[in-house]
């Protein structure tokens, strides 16, 4: 079952039924779209105890009910600046030294940090001998992605691709997985060092926003785009830890890149399969 799940990876329009499945959750359909909310919940066995809005009714469209905000406080940013605070609710897929430029993906998958950043040579030298971090965010998780420190904005990349799925099933199967798909790679400049934010799309993600861009995609393109921003002066976009820089519309994949002489090490509990939570300690900076 697992083997026909992935074949059919292949061959349906992700592409198309990706964009189909936005526009219905774009839509304000009134009854028809707090049903459907309904038996989301229902399916995810979602807390919305949890959420600012915890009627189902207060969502005009699904994609405000994907993207809904918690409780205030609910989710504290670990103090400590010597600690990294977690980006997402989620759970850690993989996470480890970026070894000859190469990220772990699953058991027997590797892909590079020149692939995974679109090409841009210079970028991923910057990771050399660096640490990454890979978050899968399930569809009952929490949407909107937070900084783990305080940076400022450098540079965005989006980078065309497929939609496969990046479900734990997808990722032990498929090489390359995150290196394969659309996502929007963010680059912040931080005290102690370059950080990579790489937001990954996949099948049925109606779109990926930024803070500073809005949608960066849809619609999608066919060749990598890059735009530069300024560090210094009154246009330097800083972003403080714990701050959203981003959300998915519909649930995937953050990977983290940090420099070498970032982390001193991991947090306890950060470990394949293990849940994350917004704004618990990530990892300690050297």
């Amino acid at each position: 079952m697992d083997s026909v799940k992935i074949a059919l990876q292949y061959i349906l329009p992700k592409h198309l039924l990706s964009r189909l499945v936005g526009k219905l959750a774009a839509a304000e359909a009134g009854a028809i779209t707090t049903a459907g909310i309904k038996w989301f919940i229902k399916q995810y066995k979602i807390d919305m105890s949890e959420a600012a809005q915890s009627e189902p009714e207060a969502y005009k469209t699904f994609n405000a009910f994907f993207t809904r905000a918690l409780k205030p406080g609910l989710r504290p940013i670990v103090a400590d600046d010597k600690i990294m605070a977690h980006p997402v609710d989620g759970a850690v897929s993989q996470c480890g030294p970026i070894e000859a430029g190469k990220i772990v993906q699953a058991k027997n998958h590797d892909y590079t940090t020149l692939a995974l950043l679109g090409g841009q040579q210079k970028d991923a030298e910057r990771f050399n001998g660096g640490d990454f971090a890979t978050i899968y965010l399930a569809p009952k998780d929490y949407h909107r992605i937070h900084m783990p420190i305080t940076g400022t904005l450098s540079k965005m990349t989006y980078v065309p691709g497929e939609l496969f799925s990046v479900n734990p099933l997808t990722a032990q199967n498929v090489p390359g997985l995150f290196a394969r798909n659309e996502r929007v790679v963010a680059i912040f400049e931080t005290e102690v060092g370059p950080m990579a934010m790489v937001l990954v799309g996949a099948t049925i993600v109606a779109s990926i926003e930024t803070i500073w861009a809005g949608t960066v995609t849809p619609p999608c393109g066919k060749q990598v785009f890059t735009w530069d921003y300024p560090t210094e002066g009154a246009e330097a976009l800083t972003l403080e830890k714990g701050a959203e820089m981003g959300r998915f519309k519909l649930g995937s994949t953050v990977v983290m890149l940090f420099g070498q002489d970032a982390i001193d090490t991991f947090a306890e509990g950060v470990e394949p399969t293990e849940t994350t939570r917004m704004g618990q300690a990530f990892a300690h900076l050297k």
